[in-house]
């Protein structure tokens, strides 16, 4: 019999974004495409066969936010990280980068730090991989059109709280870190000349209106700076509990409202609410979706958010912005997922290594330690473990981590299981329960903030544009990843 098919996977249990139940079926991969889901396919047809009996089988994972470059040189994060993004079913990893400190080190245009970026990017990534980028000075904002038809970047950034913060706390060297002029400014000004760009983009090239986005970090600089003083003077609060308390809930609420506000006064219509961590910044997001209909919002909470809180035994390793909250904002987090009013769930993956992230005097002051960390190799397992707990179908998992992302960001074959879209596949045990220990990934991180916490399910194989990338604990062949230009 004649071989048509290059991959086969036979008898999965196949989660699909916007389909009512899982069905199992078979799965028929030919160049690197699905093209064919049927009852019971022939597997003398196929070159290569997977007998997937008794595991789930979702599209490759759209890792809608993660930071690759931000502690160590690209290329060599890209290399590691994307081994982790591949252990967690992402195939498909967006990533943040900007000039300024961090990532590469140097500012000036974007006409010639991109390329510098995707050659350093090339042939290190084990995942398709796109990049978001932030205009973090004017001229920037006069190259969005070259970022979009020179480089296929559809979506862009605004990091709110660097007003007068640095990416770990207080800062008064705001043109140092960020390398922009002395006679600029980085504050609600800039932004919203960032969403008057983005607008004028879109009006110019209206055939890419919807995969054009604006995503926005939402923190108030001067709240931040005046509670950091506070706590830090009145020295009650340590760790987590501390740092939550420095960047409180109200100030990202407030950064929504400003926010929103400029995307109304602009008609900058797709905007982005990113890692969304209490319930002040969850209901700020719903206000203003019903105060401004035009506005085509989509909101994003992390992984992070949702499996840690203030009391997590492993403490200031999991200092991030914004920080880990108490207890019952993640229960809010939890309920506004359930409710539907959470798009996507990511990893905000920032590896920093074990050996950066504390300070060596101070090693248990979470103001001096480094904020970020990696997770998307648990992304998926996280969700799959505590989302069953709280009655979430796993359609609207899948819908949650793959398809959602995708459709926002302009990955036209990314995100679901359909003739013609790239055989990007995840196969899960969802009856293996296991530990996390960092020793397990391969991440160059070294620690973890999730280590110690038990998982209910385990990703056993990842297959990238059909070819398999990762089996039972293992990262398999080359760097495969091919950039996403959209």
């Amino acid at each position: 019999m004649t071989v048509i098919y290059d991959q086969l996977i036979k008898g999965a249990t196949v989660v699909r974004p916007h389909q009512a139940s899982p069905e199992q079926l078979d799965i028929a991969v030919k160049d690197g495409r699905f093209v064919a889901f049927e009852g019971n396919i022939d597997a003398s047809l196929a070159k290569n066969v997977t007998d997937a009996r008794g595991m789930l089988a979702f599209p490759g994972l759209v890792d809608a936010h993660m930071h690759t470059g931000i502690y160590a040189p690209l290329d060599k994060d890209a290399r590691n990280e994307s081994r982790a993004a591949a252990m967690g079913g992402v195939t498909a990893s967006l990533n943040y980068i900007r000039t300024g400190q961090y990532y590469l080190n140097k500012g000036g245009p974007y006409a010639d730090f991109m390329p510098e970026v995707l050659s350093l990017s090339e042939g290190n990534y084990h995942v398709d991989y796109a990049y978001h980028v932030a205009p973090m000075s004017a001229s920037h904002i006069d190259e969005m059109p070259l970022l979009l038809e020179r480089f296929g970047v559809s979506s862009f950034k605004i990091f709110m709280f660097y007003g007068s913060h640095g990416l770990h706390g207080c800062s008064h060297k705001q043109h140092e870190f960020l390398m922009i002029g002395q006679d600029e400014r980085y504050d609600i000004a800039h932004f919203e000349a960032v969403m008057r760009g983005l607008k004028n983009l879109s009006d110019a090239r209206p055939e890419k209106r919807n995969a054009l986005s604006l995503s926005l970090h939402c923190e108030t600089a001067e709240i931040m700076t005046a509670y950091t003083k506070m706590v830090m003077r009145d020295g009650t609060l340590t760790g987590l509990p501390a740092y939550s308390a420095s960047r409180p809930p109200h100030s990202e609420g407030l950064a929504i409202f400003i926010a929103s506000y400029l995307a109304n006064e602009t008609d900058c219509v797709n905007i982005n609410l990113l890692h969304l961590t209490s319930r002040k910044a969850v209901d700020a997001a719903l206000k203003m979706s019903a105060v401004f209909p035009n506005i085509n919002f989509r909101r994003e909470v992390t992984i992070g958010h949702l499996l840690l809180d203030t009391e997590s035994p492993n403490g200031i390793y999991a200092k991030v912005n914004p920080p880990i909250r108490p207890r019952e904002d993640v229960e809010y987090l939890w309920n506004a997922v359930k409710n539907g009013h959470i798009d996507w769930i990511c990893s905000d993956h920032a590896c920093c290594s074990e050996e950066l992230k504390t300070d060596k005097q101070n090693p248990n002051d979470v103001f001096m330690a480094k904020s970020g960390f990696g997770g998307t190799e648990y992304l998926l397992c996280g969700l799959l473990t505590e989302g069953h707990k709280r009655g979430l179908s796993l359609n609207r998992m899948a819908q949650l981590v793959c398809s959602a992302p995708a459709e926002r960001y302009g990955l036209e074959t990314k995100g679901h299981m359909k003739e013609g879209f790239d055989a990007d596949i995840v196969l899960v045990d969802p009856n293996k329960t296991w530990v996390i220990d960092p020793k397990d990934s391969p991440s160059a991180q070294g620690y973890s903030p999730f280590t110690g916490m038990e998982l209910t399910a385990q990703v056993r194989q990842t297959f990238l544009r059909g070819e398999l990338i990762f089996k039972d604990g293992n990262v398999i062949g080359s760097p495969k990843g091919a950039y996403l230009k959209r």
